[in-house]
C-alpha cells in the first residue's frame, strides 16, 4: 500500500510577552523602496520609542535586505514567506511612511487572528498617509477588522494615549459624528427627481466602463466587483494595455503634432530638455500625442462611456506618461480626435471621463457626477486626487486648514482656469523612466463637491461633501509643491465641517473625486442630485460635513 506524503505546517515563533511586531510594506519598484528606506527607519524609531513609553517592545517581523538596500515588503511572494514566520495571533502594526502596494500584505492581514493597527505619518514628501488610506480602504473592503493612526509627531500626547487604548483592548474607535446619512438629509424634490431619473436611464440604456488592465498598484480597494457594478448599469469592458500601445503606435506622426500645435495654440506650455533621462522631449511628447489619439479611437470602437489606463505597471516600460492624455480626456475643451478614416469627430465637445490608475470607484463617481452636472448645467469637467497631506496656512492667508489635493495625471485644464493656466513638465525618472510630460496647474478658486465610492459589506457606498478652493499665495503654493511633487497639478482645500482627523478616520480610499460647481448654492443642490442618483443606484450614500455656511445637511 503507497503511503501518502503528509505535508507538515511549520510552526511560527510565538510573539513574546509585551511584544508587538511591525511590518513595512513597500513599493513594488526598487527605486522607490531604496529611495524611500531613510523616511521609513525614521519613522520606526520614533514608533519604537512610543511603543516603549507604553511598556512594549516593537519587533520587525522581516530583516533588512542588503542586496536590495532598503527593508520593505517588496511584492506579493515576500509577504507570503513573511506572514508563514510570525505568530498569527500577534499584535501586528503596519508602519507606512510611503506609497504601498496592499496586495503585498492583503493575503496576510485577512488570515491574521490578532489585533492590526495600520499607522503613517504625516508628510506630504513621504507619502505614508497615502499608503496607508489605500491599505485601509483594501482591508475594509475585504471585511478585515483593523484599527488606524497617524502623526506628525509619535511622541505627542494624543497618540500616545489612542496607542495606549490599542494595546489595552486592540481596538482603537475615532469619532465619526460628521457624517449623516442620507435618510436623515432633506433633498429637494427637483434634486430627487434628476437624481432618480439619471439612475433609471443608466440602469435602462447601460455604459461601457473600459478598463485597460485591472488592478494597478496593488489598490484592491479600487476593483468593483462585477456583481456590485452591474447592477448599476455599468459594465466593464477589459482591454488590455498591450492594445494601447498597438494602436499608439499605429497612429501617424503628422496627426500627433496636430495635438500638440492645438495644445500649445491654447496656452499649454511644455518644459522640455534635450536628455531623455532627466527632461520632458519633444520624442516624449510626441508619443503622449499618441496615445491620446489611441485612446480615444479605442474608447470609440468598444462604446465606452469612460475608460481607466493603469499605465505604471506595464506600459511605463514602454511608453512616456499617460498623464498629458488623462487630463486632456477630462475637459470638454480639448484637441479634436476623427475616426480612423477621418469621417467622424470623436466624443465631440465634451469630455471622455478617465479615472487615473483605472481606480474604478473614481471611475463610477466620474460619469455620474458628468451626467449630473452636464443635466443641471454645471463644469462637467472632474477629476481624482491624491489626498495627499494637509497642513496649516504658512502664509497667514487663512485660519483653515489646507489639504494638498494632488494627482499625477486626469486633472482638466479647467480647474486651472483653462489651458493658458496649465503646462506640462517631466514626470520625475523615479516612477517613470520613460518621462513623459504632466497636466500641471493650480486650480482656481470655486466652490466644490468631493466624494468617494467605496466597498464595505460586499455594499457599494459613497461619501460626500464639500468644500472651498483657495488662492494662496506663490510662495505657499511654492512651499507645498517643494513639499509634495513640484511637476503635478495641485488644489487647496478647505473642506466644509470636516477636520483633517474626522477625513482620516473616515476616508476609505487614497483618492477623493472633485467637481467644479458654478457657486455655493449651486453646488449644494449638484451634491444632493447626485446623493439621489446614487441612493436609487442601491448605493449606501453619506454626507459629511456641513454647508459653506456652517449649517448642517438634516
Amino acid at each position: 500500500m503507497t503511503a501518502y506524503e503528509i505535508p507538515s505546517l511549520a510552526k511560527p515563533p510565538k510573539a513574546g510577552k509585551g511584544e508587538v511586531w511591525l511590518m513595512a510594506n513597500g513599493d513594488l519598484r526598487l527605486s522607490a523602496n531604496q529611495k524611500c528606506w531613510a523616511a521609513q527607519q525614521e519613522m520606526e524609531a520614533e514608533l519604537a520609542k512610543a511603543f516603549e513609553s507604553c511598556g512594549y517592545t516593537l519587533k520587525r517581523a522581516h530583516p533588512y535586505k542588503d542586496a536590495e538596500q532598503h527593508g520593505f515588503i517588496g511584492s506579493q511572494k515576500e509577504g507570503m514567506q513573511v506572514f508563514r514566520n510570525i505568530d498569527p495571533n500577534c499584535r501586528l502594526v503596519v508602519a507606512e511612511a510611503v506609497w504601498q502596494y496592499s496586495h503585498h500584505l492583503l493575503h496576510g492581514l485577512i488570515s491574521h487572528q490578532g489585533p492590526i493597527l495600520t499607522v503613517a505619518n504625516w508628510s506630504g514628501t513621504w507619502p505614508g498617509l497615502v499608503g496607508m488610506l489605500n491599505l485601509n480602504g483594501s482591508l475594509t473592503k475585504a471585511g478585515v477588522k483593523y484599527s488606524t493612526l497617524w502623526s506628525e509627531d509619535f511622541a505627542d500626547a494624543r497618540f500616545q494615549s489612542q496607542l495606549a487604548g490599542w494595546l489595552e483592548s486592540g481596538r482603537i474607535k475615532h469619532k465619526t459624528g460628521h457624517t449623516v446619512p442620507l435618510r436623515k438629509v432633506k433633498i429637494g424634490a427637483k434634486e430627487r427627481k434628476l437624481g432618480e431619473a439619471l439612475a433609471a436611464q443608466l440602469r435602462h440604456d447601460k455604459a461601457i466602463m473600459g478598463i485597460f488592465d485591472e488592478g494597478c498598484m496593488g489598490m484592491f480597494n479600487a476593483i468593483i466587483p462585477d456583481h456590485l457594478l452591474n447592477p448599476t448599469g455599468v459594465y466593464k469592458e477589459r482591454l488590455s494595455q498591450s492594445a494601447l500601445y498597438y494602436e499608439t503606435m499605429q497612429v501617424g506622426d503628422e496627426e500627433a503634432r496636430a495635438v500638440r500645435r492645438w495644445m500649445e495654440e491654447h496656452g499649454l506650455t511644455f518644459r522640455t530638455g534635450p536628455d531623455h533621462a532627466a527632461d520632458l522631449t519633444d520624442d516624449q511628447i510626441l508619443l503622449q500625442c499618441k496615445m491620446y489619439i489611441a485612446a480615444l479611437r479605442i474608447a470609440d470602437d468598444f462604446g465606452c462611456a469612460l475608460i481607466g489606463i493603469q499605465y505604471q505597471q506595464g506600459l511605463k516600460d514602454l511608453l512616456p506618461a499617460s498623464d498629458l492624455v488623462e487630463g486632456t480626456l477630462n475637459n470638454a475643451e480639448r484637441p479634436p480626435v476623427t475616426s480612423r478614416d477621418g469621417s467622424r469627430v470623436l466624443y465631440d465637445g465634451e469630455p471622455l471621463p478617465h479615472f487615473n490608475e483605472v481606480d474604478e470607484c473614481a471611475g463610477l463617481d466620474g460619469l455620474m457626477t458628468y451626467r449630473v452636472h452636464k443635466a443641471m448645467g454645471q463644469p462637467v469637467e472632474n477629476t481624482l486626487h491624491d489626498l495627499r497631506w494637509g497642513d496649516w496656512d504658512k502664509s497667514g492667508t487663512t485660519a483653515d486648514y489646507v489639504w494638498v489635493f494632488l494627482i499625477s495625471g486626469a486633472a482638466p485644464p479647467a480647474h486651472f482656469g483653462g489651458w493658458k493656466n496649465a503646462s506640462s513638465e517631466r514626470q520625475p525618472a523615479m516612477y517613470f523612466p520613460n518621462g513623459g510630460g504632466t497636466l500641471k496647474g493650480v486650480s482656481k478658486t470655486g466652490e466644490i463637491i468631493w466624494s468617494r465610492v467605496f466597498i464595505e459589506n460586499d455594499r457599494l457606498k459613497m461619501d460626500l461633501g464639500r468644500a472651498g478652493i483657495i488662492e494662496l499665495p506663490a510662495d505657499e503654493t511654492h512651499r507645498r509643491w517643494q513639499a509634495t511633487t513640484s511637476q503635478w497639478p495641485i488644489m487647496h482645500a478647505v473642506t466644509y465641517g470636516v477636520s483633517r482627523d474626522q477625513m482620516m478616520a473616515r476616508h476609505k480610499a487614497n483618492h477623493i473625486q472633485v467637481a467644479y460647481a458654478n457657486s455655493a448654492a449651486e453646488a449644494d443642490k449638484a451634491l444632493l442630485a447626485k446623493a439621489a442618483m446614487a441612493d436609487a443606484m442601491g448605493m449606501e450614500v453619506a454626507i459629511c460635513g456641513t454647508r459653506k455656511n456652517g449649517k448642517a445637511w438634516d
